[in-house]
């Protein structure tokens, strides 16, 4: 998650004119509106689950998240969770510089949830001390232990390696691209995680990365080249699924209007899909998970806006999926960072800091219920 004022910083450039990409001779721009392309809904419904951390990276003052419980949490994603058909809960923040303790964390949240029937996926943050920075060796030993403590639980079903590296190197609790070596540690951090879940057997233990709807056409255009030139044909094979973080009317672009929200979601997924992974060789059959998207309430924001915008978004991705390979989607955040905060990046919850629920909370319910079916 980013923040007001990474979003003010980059919104100038977020605006440049794009710029021819590299597998083409004119611009890329994806679908600007999605009455434009006719759905393809595709052949299996849409994977749900939600971050239940509660806790959101962000720029500006630090404000404490609000304590929760496990039991309270639980009670929440069983109200949440689609019968007969799977929900997983997505544990992010699992950084680098927390050393064994975060490990030990970790794997004690991964296996609560799998105990108690959620699968469970893992951003597995680069997120170095000073001394670790760029120190990419030692980065990799920290991936192979992640995969060999996480890779025996049956439920742990995806491992994301690194956070938003595409994004602008102003919001280091947010985004690992402020780090010296980013790039490199996605890359060979890829590379190692999957060839080591492929030796020890862990098949049910998908690699991937993710990326941050967007940064200026210039960049997004480095970005992927150099995963192409620096990775090769080695990491775009070793990607069992690519993540797409997109917040439109929040971060980018940072307001939408009338069916907005919808058409900010089919411009990411078609410019994901058609522009940017075709650049690194990332072969369709690769499908794309959104891994982030969410909607903040808090000042200036009412509750009914963020039940507009869910309905739009998890609508789009639902009714596009067929178009651009979405096998799953997950909402970011159950519950409030701090309610009480003035900043609107504590306030992604659909429900409170004290487990209230917000209007969007039974919405999302009945939507996971109903696109989670067969034939949905």
């Amino acid at each position: 998650m980013r923040s007001a004022l990474a979003i003010t910083a980059a919104l100038a450039l977020l605006a440049t004119p794009t710029t021819t990409l590299a597998q083409g001779d004119g611009p890329c721009l994806g679908e600007s509106e999605a009455e434009n392309v006719v759905p393809q809904p595709g052949a299996t419904p849409l994977g749900f689950g939600i971050n239940p951390a509660g806790e959101a990276g962000a720029i500006g003052p630090m404000v404490p998240a609000t304590p929760g419980t496990a039991r309270q949490t639980l009670a929440a994603l069983d109200q949440l969770r689609p019968e007969g058909a799977p929900f997983t809960v997505r544990l992010n923040r699992f950084f680098w510089s927390r050393g064994q303790e975060g490990v030990r964390y970790f794997e004690k949240l991964a296996n609560r949830y799998t105990r108690n029937g959620y699968l469970v996926e893992l951003q597995l943050r680069y997120h170095p001390r000073p001394d670790q920075e760029g120190r990419i060796p030692r980065w990799l030993h920290f991936v192979r232990k992640a995969v060999r403590r996480f890779g025996p639980n049956p439920g742990v079903t995806a491992l994301q390696v690194t956070n938003e590296v595409n994004f602008y190197e102003i919001a280091p609790d947010a985004s690992d691209s402020a780090y010296a070596g980013a790039r490199d540690a996605l890359i060979r951090g890829v590379k190692v995680a999957d060839r080591l879940t492929e030796r020890l057997g862990y098949e049910q233990l998908e690699i991937g990365f993710n990326w941050a709807y967007r940064t200026d056409p210039g960049r997004e255009e480095n970005f992927w080249g150099y995963l192409r030139d620096r990775g090769g044909p080695e990491f775009a094979a070793a990607l069992d699924w690519v993540g797409l973080d997109a917040y439109p009317g929040t971060i980018f672009p940072p307001v939408e209007l009338a069916d907005g929200y919808r058409d900010g979601m089919v411009n990411a997924l078609s410019v994901l899909r058609e522009c940017y992974l075709p650049i690194a060789g990332i072969r369709p059959e690769v499908p794309i998970k959104v891994e982030e998207n969410g909607y903040p309430t808090g000042p200036g924001r009412p509750e009914s806006e963020q039940v507009v915008a869910m309905q739009q978004m998890v609508g789009a991705v639902n009714d596009f999926r067929g178009n651009y390979n979405v096998s799953d989607y997950r909402w970011f955040d159950l519950r409030d960072h701090a309610t009480s905060s003035g900043n609107f990046q504590h306030h992604y919850g659909i429900l409170n800091d004290d487990y209230t629920p917000k209007p969007a909370f039974d919405v999302y319910r009945g939507l996971v219920a109903e696109l989670s079916k067969p034939g949905s």
